[in-house]
Protein backbone atom coordinates (compact mmCIF):
# COMPACT_ATOMS: atom_id res chain seq x y z
CA UNK A 1 0.00 0.00 0.00
CA UNK A 2 1.62 3.29 -1.09
CA UNK A 3 2.32 5.92 2.07
CA UNK A 4 0.38 8.85 1.98
CA UNK A 5 1.47 12.64 1.96
CA UNK A 6 -0.10 12.79 5.55
CA UNK A 7 2.26 9.89 6.86
CA UNK A 8 5.47 11.49 4.99
CA UNK A 9 4.45 14.68 7.06
CA UNK A 10 4.09 13.31 10.09
CA UNK A 11 7.24 10.59 9.74
CA UNK A 12 9.24 14.28 9.28
CA UNK A 13 7.43 15.97 11.99
CA UNK A 14 8.80 13.36 14.62
CA UNK A 15 11.89 13.19 13.52
CA UNK A 16 14.51 13.73 16.53
CA UNK A 17 17.40 15.48 15.02
CA UNK A 18 18.48 18.60 12.90
CA UNK A 19 20.62 16.07 11.14
CA UNK A 20 17.89 13.81 10.06
CA UNK A 21 15.41 16.81 8.94
CA UNK A 22 18.38 18.22 6.86
CA UNK A 23 19.08 14.43 5.22
CA UNK A 24 15.07 14.81 4.24
CA UNK A 25 15.57 18.13 2.64
CA UNK A 26 18.62 16.79 0.93
CA UNK A 27 16.56 14.40 -0.74
CA UNK A 28 13.45 16.57 -1.40
CA UNK A 29 16.21 19.34 -3.21
CA UNK A 30 17.79 16.44 -5.20
CA UNK A 31 14.29 15.34 -6.19
CA UNK A 32 13.04 18.71 -7.24
CA UNK A 33 16.12 19.41 -9.54
CA UNK A 34 15.36 16.19 -11.14
CA UNK A 35 11.63 17.33 -11.56
CA UNK A 36 12.73 20.35 -12.95
CA UNK A 37 14.94 19.21 -15.48
CA UNK A 38 12.02 16.78 -17.16
CA UNK A 39 9.79 19.83 -16.75
CA UNK A 40 11.92 22.06 -18.60
CA UNK A 41 13.99 19.64 -21.30
CA UNK A 42 11.65 20.89 -23.87
CA UNK A 43 13.46 23.91 -23.91
CA UNK A 44 16.68 23.99 -25.87
CA UNK A 45 19.21 26.06 -27.20
CA UNK A 46 17.46 27.90 -30.65
CA UNK A 47 13.61 27.15 -29.44
CA UNK A 48 11.30 29.84 -29.32
CA UNK A 49 9.46 30.95 -26.12
CA UNK A 50 7.81 33.34 -24.14
CA UNK A 51 8.49 34.91 -20.99
CA UNK A 52 5.85 34.38 -18.63
CA UNK A 53 4.08 36.47 -15.98
CA UNK A 54 6.64 35.29 -12.97
CA UNK A 55 9.67 36.87 -14.43
CA UNK A 56 11.24 40.09 -13.22
CA UNK A 57 10.98 42.83 -13.79
CA UNK A 58 7.53 43.53 -14.98
CA UNK A 59 8.69 45.23 -18.01
CA UNK A 60 10.25 41.69 -19.09
CA UNK A 61 7.29 39.55 -19.06
CA UNK A 62 4.97 38.52 -22.61
CA UNK A 63 8.51 39.23 -24.33
CA UNK A 64 9.13 36.12 -27.30
CA UNK A 65 12.73 35.41 -28.62
CA UNK A 66 15.16 32.68 -29.02
CA UNK A 67 16.44 30.60 -26.22
CA UNK A 68 20.42 30.56 -26.10
CA UNK A 69 22.74 28.46 -24.19
CA UNK A 70 21.35 27.10 -20.97
CA UNK A 71 23.70 27.49 -17.63
CA UNK A 72 25.51 25.30 -16.09
CA UNK A 73 23.24 23.92 -13.62
CA UNK A 74 20.02 24.19 -16.53
CA UNK A 75 18.24 26.17 -14.29
CA UNK A 76 18.81 29.31 -16.35
CA UNK A 77 19.10 30.18 -20.12
CA UNK A 78 19.87 33.60 -22.59
CA UNK A 79 17.08 35.11 -24.38
CA UNK A 80 17.58 36.75 -27.71
CA UNK A 81 14.31 38.87 -28.50
CA UNK A 82 12.79 39.18 -31.44
CA UNK A 83 12.35 42.13 -33.37
CA UNK A 84 8.76 43.01 -32.11
CA UNK A 85 9.99 42.74 -28.51
CA UNK A 86 12.91 43.93 -28.93
CA UNK A 87 10.82 47.22 -30.11
CA UNK A 88 8.59 47.01 -27.46
CA UNK A 89 11.07 46.83 -24.63
CA UNK A 90 12.95 49.93 -26.13
CA UNK A 91 9.71 51.82 -26.36
CA UNK A 92 8.95 50.74 -22.84
CA UNK A 93 8.56 53.74 -20.19
CA UNK A 94 9.33 51.22 -17.51
CA UNK A 95 12.92 49.92 -19.35
CA UNK A 96 15.93 50.27 -17.84
CA UNK A 97 18.09 48.86 -20.42
CA UNK A 98 20.26 50.95 -23.18
CA UNK A 99 18.89 49.25 -26.52
CA UNK A 100 20.70 50.99 -29.57
CA UNK A 101 17.56 52.48 -32.11
CA UNK A 102 19.76 49.90 -34.52
CA UNK A 103 19.70 46.89 -32.49
CA UNK A 104 16.62 44.82 -34.34
CA UNK A 105 17.05 41.74 -31.85
CA UNK A 106 18.42 42.34 -28.12
CA UNK A 107 19.98 39.89 -25.81
CA UNK A 108 18.31 40.07 -22.14
CA UNK A 109 21.66 41.12 -20.15
CA UNK A 110 22.68 39.29 -16.90
CA UNK A 111 22.82 35.16 -16.03
CA UNK A 112 19.96 34.32 -18.16
CA UNK A 113 15.93 33.60 -17.49
CA UNK A 114 15.61 31.06 -15.05
CA UNK A 115 13.54 28.44 -17.29
CA UNK A 116 10.71 28.61 -15.15
CA UNK A 117 10.19 32.13 -16.26
CA UNK A 118 10.07 30.84 -20.18
CA UNK A 119 7.09 28.96 -22.16
CA UNK A 120 7.47 27.19 -25.43
CA UNK A 121 5.66 28.66 -28.33
CA UNK A 122 5.14 27.66 -31.93
CA UNK A 123 7.06 29.35 -35.09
Amino acid sequence: MPTTMDEVVDFISRLPTAFQVAKVQEAAARRLRVIDKEAFAGIQNGSRARSTDDLRPAVLRRLSGTVLNRNRTGSRAGFLLDEESTRRLREDPRNKYRIPADTERFQLPGNGVPLTCLELIEN
